[in-house]
């Protein structure tokens, strides 16, 4: 086993030769959109974003899904099928079967197996000091899929969400293949402040964000904090922060709030070398990654700890 879940990685690693190693991860949740087709799509970029994360091409995966047979109509479950296997055929990954159980609420995600040549893994433990912390997609869905539970979301941006939750984070695997980023993570449920500080800790680093880099899905995003809507998970996750994160005074609630949003089938955050920063963002800017913003950088520190600047 090259990484397991000691260093709080996005998935698995298991040695098979000098040239290949299995990744393995899973991943599943409830309903974020009303659409099942789109939730399908989310879900499964969410599922596959873990083996893209450390650097990985997906091989195969499983369905995995719960269901209240009582109240989810097998159209609807269809969609959500359909929705899952179209996002896995444009990643290159085979679906192989799946496994379904009655559930109170519905479920769906995938158990996904790729490969990745060792020597080239991204993992959290790879960081070094001076490398740059480079963001590949805006954050704020966890925020905005709230406003659409709670009917306040205007529809131009839950599309532009939901555009983002399904774009896929390919460019991971195109970049350790490569050799431009050895440490990296997606952002998902933890925001970027608990994915940050799996880096730090299995890294034993400190960090640096400017919280003005950090790009929000769209103007609206920060209206709907001011109207506090804020999920559950990312309060939690701003006080899980606290024994780790340093905020300067100007750095307003609004921020920290961004940057302790829960996200679903999130970005990347890659850790570059300042000598490969050039070429990544190049890179980032003709595959189309949805942001490419340069939000700080990875420090020698005596402890793990994330300072925070507005």
């Amino acid at each position: 086993m090259l990484v397991g879940a000691g260093t709080a990685d996005d998935a698995g690693v298991y040695r098979l030769d000098a040239r290949r190693a299995l990744v393995q991860t899973v991943d599943f949740f409830t309903p974020i959109v009303d659409d099942p087709y789109l939730y399908g799509q989310i879900a499964a970029a969410n599922s596959l974003s873990d083996v893209f994360a450390m650097g990985g091409r997906p091989l195969t995966a499983l369905n995995i899904m719960g269901v209240p047979d009582d109240k989810v109509s097998p159209a609807i479950v269809n969609a959500i099928l359909r929705g899952g296997a179209a996002k896995a055929k444009e990643a290159g990954c085979l679906l192989v079967g799946g496994h379904t159980v009655k559930n109170p609420e519905p479920l769906y995600g995938l158990s996904v197996t790729g490969l990745v040549d060792p020597r080239r893994l991204i993992t959290n433990a790879a960081a070094r000091p001076g490398d740059l912390l480079v963001l590949t997609k805006p954050l704020g869905t966890g925020i905005v899929t709230t406003g659409i539970k709670r009917g306040i979301c205007s529809a131009a941006l839950a599309r532009r969400a939901t555009r983002a939750m399904c774009h896929l984070n390919t460019v991971g695997a195109d970049l350790a293949e490569r050799r431009w980023v050895r440490a990296g993570t997606d952002i998902t449920g933890f925001g970027l402040l608990g994915h940050l500080g799996n880096i730090c800790r299995a890294s034993r680093l400190g960090a640096e964000l400017q919280a003005s880099r950090v790009p929000a899905l769209d103007i609206e995003v920060w209206e709907l904090i001011a109207q506090e809507c804020v999920p559950g998970g990312t309060r939690q996750n701003l006080k899980a922060a606290a024994d780790l994160t340093e905020f300067a005074a100007d750095v307003t609630d609004a921020q920290r709030y961004l940057l302790a949003d829960a996200q679903t089938s999130g970005g990347l955050l890659l850790c570059v070398p300042r000598r490969q920063l050039e070429v990544v963002l190049e890179w980032l800017v003709a595959q189309r990654s949805l942001c490419v913003a340069v939000i700080g950088r990875l420090v020698r520190s005596a402890r793990p700890r994330i300072h925070v600047g507005r």
